[in-house]
């Protein structure tokens, strides 16, 4: 199995730090209330206005800082180091939280980047310096509250396999090391998905980055107990030890790499990986699990960078593929 090394990281991080402070193009998500909020995006985010959105830029620094702390004396840690030291400021992170507190951004990045901002902060607190991570605080704890707010009125869970998608948000929230937030994410995937059973797997969609299927498997083994977990799983994907829903074993092709949407199939291939991964303990034909995880890293990993389309967000999923 492909696994992460420190020729890998640094590369991961030579991609990163070329597009987490480049400004543009930039696809915004802001809604303007009249003429003065037409402002760049650098002046909306003074931290994350780089790598065409918001939340590719937040993932983008997620993954520095996971392989800043994995790999320390790669070549590139100075560098991260340097901006992480030069954009995690206390007047940056209050200028992002006071565009959080405008009446109309209450559903910026909503639940896409909210779950990616508590994983960067999840990240932080394993660092032994905890400058950076007392200086997001406040961000995150904006987000945890938006979180708290938010979850007890989606009465529905979002299945899509976008930016939309609810378990791969309650996934990577559940990282946060924050008791109650952990506890309300567990209460509410259970009531979103604990019946759910014999998935069809109707995938993948034209512009999936997310195999809604195997993200909500994941989703339940993080926050289920094992003993709770293992048969609901076994519910859900019944057929698994005979290799179906075969759509989820196999690759998807991605025609078109310069196309920002048919790009994602690349991240669905590196998603998939990470949950078949996290996954292969837990199925009946536990080497079919691994053999699909490295076919499908090998087909996408070789386009993380290229085509800034990918190259923007693509290897912050290679390196969750890669474990």
């Amino acid at each position: 199995m492909t696994s992460l090394t420190l020729d890998l990281a640094n590369h991961f991080a030579d991609v990163a730090l070329g597009h987490v402070t480049r400004e543009y193009p930039n696809k915004l998500d802001h809604v303007l209330s009249g003429p003065a909020d037409a402002r760049s995006p650098r002046a909306l985010h003074p931290v994350f206005y780089g790598s065409f959105d918001w939340h590719s830029c937040v993932h983008g620094y997620w993954m520095l800082a996971h392989l800043y702390r994995r790999f320390p004396a790669m070549p590139n840690a100075p560098a991260i180091r340097a901006l992480l030291n030069s954009h995690l400021t206390p007047a940056n992170i209050e200028a992002e939280c006071a565009y959080l507190r405008r009446p109309a951004a209450r559903g910026f990045e909503r639940p896409y980047g909210w779950a990616w901002l508590l994983k960067l902060a999840a990240e932080l607190g394993l660092h032994e310096d905890r400058a950076w991570s007392d200086t997001l605080t406040p961000l995150a704890a904006m987000f945890v509250e938006r979180f708290t707010h938010f979850l007890p009125l989606a009465t529905y869970p979002i299945r899509a396999g976008v930016h939309t998608n609810t378990a791969f948000a309650v996934r990577l929230a559940f990282d946060y090391p924050d008791e109650n937030l952990r506890e309300l994410l567990t209460d509410t995937a259970r009531r979103w998905y604990a019946d759910d059973a014999d998935c069809q797997a109707w995938e993948p969609g034209g512009d999936e980055f997310l195999s809604p299927a195997l993200i909500e498997a994941e989703c339940m083994r993080a926050i289920l107990p094992e003993a709770e977990f293992r048969p609901w799983f076994g519910r859900f994907l019944p057929r698994l030890g005979q290799g179906l829903p075969a759509t989820l074993f196999a690759p998807a092709q991605a025609s078109d790499r310069s196309d920002g949407k048919i790009a994602h199939l690349d991240g669905l291939n590196l998603s998939r990986a990470w949950c078949w991964r996290a996954l292969a303990p837990y199925t009946a034909n536990s080497e079919a699990a691994r053999h699909a995880a490295q076919t499908h890293i090998d087909v996408s990993l070789p386009h993380v960078s290229g085509d800034y389309m990918g190259e923007h967000w693509l290897a912050s999923f290679a390196v969750l593929a890669l474990g």
